[in-house]
């Protein structure tokens, strides 16, 4: 019996991947252990090793295509065996050809009187065709006269006018009082149809013409999915607060002294602020859990996700029980995790388990700004950048200017409410003003 070629899970909300390239060709001999695939998950890429050794047969999905996982994307032959013996059930389905929209029995009564099909209404719509301009074969119009009618006026032209449209188009335009000219059509050839024409007179300017384009497919499509489900299906609340970064700064100034004398790397903003955010997660569990399958997943590590922009889109490196690092190790897996994502070299251990999010955007002059929430986690922290700006420093109204940081915290609201969420962020702006309450 062939051994079935299974793509397994990587993640656990993970439902498809996208082939990149098939390493070996069917009718290859592979070995068991040896990369046969890559494919490309929302996260990293990977290559997919053979479970048995013998011949590569019946590819099921193909470069560029998205196979599902923990289904058979190939079959592996022993010897004796022929590609006679795989499974019919198991081998990919095509689609079957939808057919044809029926005409529906149901009758709809336009505003002049006129009957016509449901279907008729829409195909006129799709054509820029007026129902009242169609004469009916028999006692409603039908999608086939629609069609018939479109096929007929497509190329009528009112030679006092050189645009081309269609006159579904031109007499709307005329009731309407627009000028066709400037008008931009989405017809075939940038025919104005009736749909183009503004309710009132309005002349448009064209657009630059479009130079390329690019399909929504592979990582960038699955992380807009995976951000969609979330910002539909998730109730997310946002809170903002002012930070004085001026201690913090203060004292990652002479941390970083010390680090140059040890010929160390410099502590940056995010490694100390994911220290802090480690320490608070440690005070309000609710922020550090999951929703799945009706329950809260209260998590006793801290797995902190840094948000990073790459090339082709966003990825989610995770220092791993963050809560038990130095602020240096802490530092030191940051730095590693970012050259890794850059280089594309991070493995599916390094992306996954994330219970909380840190996303930094300071560096590009953003202040503040609100993120999605990372799936399955329950909030995600938008950090902005630091800002010298006068601010009030005591109860003497006294002014100085300092160093001000923009947090704005992003819950869920299934799971966290406002005050819990307030608690958090109360929290970590004293841990980032007194550092040395994480010490304490």
């Amino acid at each position: 019996m062939p051994t079935p070629f299974i793509m397994p899970k990587m993640d656990m909300d993970q439902e498809v991947v996208t082939i990149i390239t098939w390493l070996k060709k069917e009718g290859d001999r592979i070995e068991k252990g040896e990369p046969v695939v890559e494919v490309e998950t929302d996260k990293i890429v990977s290559e997919i090793e053979a479970p048995e050794s013998g011949i590569l047969a019946n590819i099921l999905y193909h470069e560029n295509e998205e196979a599902p996982v923990t289904k058979v994307v190939a079959y592996i032959l022993k010897e004796g065996e022929s590609a006679d013996s795989i499974p019919v059930v198991e081998k990919k389905v095509e689609a079957t050809p939808s057919k044809p929209e029926e005409e529906s029995k149901e009758t709809l009564t336009t505003k002049s009187g006129l009957h016509a099909t449901p279907l008729a209404e829409k195909v006129s719509k799709e054509l820029g065709v007026q129902l009242e301009q169609v004469s009916p074969s028999g006692s409603r119009v039908t999608r086939k006269d629609v069609e018939a009618f479109a096929e007929r006026m497509k190329d009528q032209v009112v030679p006092r006018v050189s645009v081309p449209a269609t006159p579904a188009a031109r007499s709307l335009a005329e009731e309407r009082g627009v000028d066709l000219e400037g008008l931009s059509g989405s017809g075939p050839r940038g025919r104005i149809q009736a749909a183009d024409v503004p309710m009132q007179s309005q002349r448009v300017i064209p657009q630059a013409g479009l130079t390329s384009s690019v399909p929504l497919a592979g990582k960038r499509k699955r992380i807009a999915e995976r951000l969609t489900a979330s910002y539909q299906s998730t109730p997310h609340i946002y809170l903002t607060v002012e930070v004085d970064m001026t201690a913090s700064e203060s004292a990652r100034k002479r941390i970083n002294a010390l680090a140059e004398k040890e010929g160390q790397p410099a502590i940056s903003v995010t490694a100390f602020l994911a220290k802090m955010v480690a320490w608070a997660l440690g005070r309000h569990p609710y922020l550090n859990a999951s929703l799945q399958d009706d329950k809260i997943l209260l998590s006793e590590d801290a797995n902190i996700g840094i948000a990073t922009a790459i090339d082709d889109g966003l990825i989610v490196p995770v220092i791993h029980s963050a809560n038990m690092l130095s602020l240096r190790e802490i530092n030191t897996t940051l730095r590693y995790l970012t050259k890794q994502a850059r280089a594309g070299g991070l493995t599916a251990n390094e992306v996954s388990g994330g219970t909380f999010t840190i996303s930094n955007l300071g560096m590009y002059g953003i202040s503040s700004f609100t993120a999605i929430i990372n799936p399955p986690q329950s909030a995600i922290l938008a950090v902005g950048g630091l800002v010298r700006k006068p601010v009030v420093v005591d109860e003497n109204d006294t002014i100085a200017v300092r160093p001000m940081m923009n947090l704005t915290l992003g819950a869920d609201h299934r799971v966290v409410d406002g005050a819990v969420a307030a608690a958090f962020l109360a929290d970590l702006v004293k841990a980032l003003e007194a550092p040395e309450l994480v010490l304490y």
